[in-house]
């Protein structure tokens, strides 16, 4: 660890969740630095030593956006002209769009259930089959997005077709929730679905090639 890169992650629950986040550092904290932030002013020089900053999913409306973001939107938007990654995860990757921090070029990202032929037709916590680099997995979902138009790199997708999870320059889009641990398949119908931590392996992958590519588009 005493050369690991460093990511920074959002935290504000319930918006990015405690569940969320711990999840992540479940999946990320053996192979990376990990550094917490809030809505509250970072420091001057908080991004210096990070790679990645990580905004995970939770419960709320998108439009809180700006009222949590309002004291460090220009840092993290700097933070991603000056090269480093940005990776959301479900509400995460709502947030990448044009209303909120503008980071895709010629992509909207947008609600899958609400998409032609989707296998989850409303919001709630459950699992959906997905194709991750060729393999299917059933996947935590609940109320994902989905991303339509421009140029991106698909590494998973919906049932439908629809893409999943994508890589546009250096900003990574994950709409389900791979960092699910175990408490969040209570409920029966969903119990056989636990995947033994192999989600938090495909996570990691994620992450490990995300930050060991050149992104292909330029953002700024």
């Amino acid at each position: 660890m005493q050369n690991a890169k460093s990511l920074a992650i959002y935290l504000n629950h319930p918006t990015c969740s405690v569940d969320s986040v711990n999840g992540i550092l479940t999946a990320l904290s053996s192979s990376y630095k990990v550094k917490i932030f809030t809505r509250q002013k970072i420091q001057e020089g908080f991004f210096d030593d990070v790679e990645m900053v990580i905004f995970p999913g939770g419960a709320g409306d998108a439009s809180v956006f700006h009222a949590q973001m309002k004291l460090n939107i220009k840092d993290i938007r700097q933070f991603i002209a000056k090269g480093g990654k940005y990776l959301g995860i479900c509400m995460g990757a709502y947030w990448a769009d044009a209303y909120f921090f503008g980071f895709l070029k010629d992509t909207r990202v947008v609600q899958y259930i609400k998409r032609p032929k989707t296998s989850v037709k409303s919001s709630y916590g459950t699992v959906t089959s997905i194709e991750w680099e060729g393999q299917t997995n059933e996947m935590y979902f609940y109320d994902g997005p989905t991303y339509l138009g421009g140029n991106f790199k698909k590494v998973a997708v919906y049932a439908n077709g629809d893409p999943m999870a994508i890589i546009q320059g250096q900003i990574g889009l994950i709409g389900c929730h791979l960092e699910s641990e175990i408490n969040w398949y209570a409920k029966k119908g969903i119990r056989p679905f636990w995947h033994q931590g192999k989600h938090h392996q495909l996570l990691l992958k994620f992450v490990d090639d995300f930050l060991n590519s050149d992104p292909q588009l330029n953002l700024f």
